[in-house]
C-alpha cells in the first residue's frame, strides 16, 4: 500500500512540477476587458499586385501590442494557430498570412514571391494607418517561421533589421533542393504541392534550381548576428543544418541565440503543448 501511495505522490508532483514550468498563459484565459475584448480580423494585404490573405488574433486589452507574425511551411498544412492562440492568451497579437498562389490567396505561387510577400506583409502591418487600426507595436514584431516558413524568415530577418527578435522551429534550408539529383527534387515536390496554384513539380525543381545559390543559410548569417534569435530543432532530419546556422552566427559574434530541441516529429505532433511554452517564455524575456 505505502508503495502504491509512493508511485501516486510521485505522480502527482512530477504533474505540479511540469504544469508550474508551464506559463499561466498557455491554459488560462485572460480576464475580460469589455472595453477592448479579444477578437480576431480578417486582413487583405497588398502583395505585388494581389491582397494575399491573412488573419490577426488581437489580444484583450487596449493595445498596441507586440506581434508575433507566423510564417507557414509547404504547403503549409501545420499552420500552427494554437501558437498564435497561445501568444494572443500571453498579450500578444498573432498575425497569419498564405503566400501568393496558397490556400486561396489570389495570384501564383513561387519560391521567390515569398519573400516579397513576406516584406509586403511586414511593410503593412508597421504603416501607420494598419498599426493604429489593428493596435500593432510597430517597434515589437517578432517573425517566425516553421519548416520552409524558416527559410522564408531567416533570410527576411537578415535584411530587415528593424525586428524584435526571430525564431525558427525546424526551419528548412529549401535551396538544398537545388542539390538533389532531379528526380529526387520533383518527387519531394509532389509531396508538397497541395493547395498551391499554378505549380508542378518541375516547375518548383526548375525555380530552387535557378534561385537555390541566392537563398542558401549561410548567405544570411552576417545579416543575423544582431537579433534576438529562438532556434527550435526535432527529430526531422533538419537540426544538423540549423545548428550550422546558428554555429556560424555565434561564430560572427551573435550572442544572443537560444537554442532548444524536442523529441518529436516535424509538426511537433506530440509537444504542442511544449512547443508554445517554449515559445510564449522566450518572448515575455523580450519585453
Amino acid at each position: 500500500m505505502r508503495a502504491n501511495l509512493f508511485v501516486i505522490f510521485a505522480a502527482l508532483f512530477a504533474a505540479t512540477a511540469s504544469a508550474q514550468s508551464i506559463p499561466k498563459t498557455i491554459y488560462t484565459d485572460p480576464p475580460a476587458d469589455a472595453a477592448h475584448p479579444a477578437k480576431m480580423t480578417v486582413l487583405h494585404i497588398p502583395s505585388h499586385g494581389v491582397k494575399i490573405n491573412g488573419l490577426i488574433y488581437q489580444p484583450v486589452g487596449a493595445g498596441p501590442h507586440p506581434t508575433l507574425v507566423l510564417f507557414h511551411g509547404l504547403p503549409g498544412n501545420e499552420k500552427n494557430l494554437d501558437v498564435a492562440q497561445a501568444v494572443r492568451r500571453a498579450g500578444w497579437n498573432a498575425v497569419t498570412f498564405n503566400y501568393r498562389g496558397s490556400w486561396g490567396s489570389p495570384g501564383v505561387f513561387r519560391f521567390a514571391g515569398n519573400f516579397e510577400d513576406a516584406d509586403a506583409v511586414l511593410a503593412f502591418l508597421r504603416a501607420p494607418e494598419n498599426a493604429a487600426r489593428l493596435g500593432i507595436d510597430t517597434h515589437r514584431i517578432v517573425i517566425a517561421g516553421h519548416s520552409m516558413g524558416g527559410w522564408v524568415v531567416v533570410h527576411t530577418a537578415s535584411h530587415d533589421h528593424g525586428l524584435y527578435g526571430v525564431i525558427l522551429f525546424s526551419a528548412a534550408d529549401m535551396s538544398r533542393v537545388a542539390d538533389e539529383p532531379r528526380d529526387r527534387a520533383e518527387a519531394m515536390m509532389a509531396d508538397d504541392m497541395e493547395s498551391l496554384a499554378g505549380v508542378t513539380p518541375e516547375s518548383m525543381v526548375e525555380e530552387m534550381r535557378a534561385i537555390g545559390k541566392q537563398y542558401r543559410f549561410q548567405d544570411a548569417v552576417a545579416g543575423l548576428t544582431q537579433t534576438p534569435l529562438l532556434v527550435l530543432t526535432a527529430n526531422d532530419g533538419l537540426a544538423p543544418v540549423d545548428d550550422a546556422l546558428v554555429r556560424a552566427i555565434r561564430a560572427q559574434g551573435g550572442n544572443e541565440v537560444t537554442e532548444m530541441h524536442f523529441d518529436t516529429d516535424h509538426s511537433y505532433s506530440d509537444h504542442r503543448i511544449a512547443l508554445e511554452s517554449a515559445i510564449v517564455t522566450w518572448l515575455d524575456k523580450l519585453h
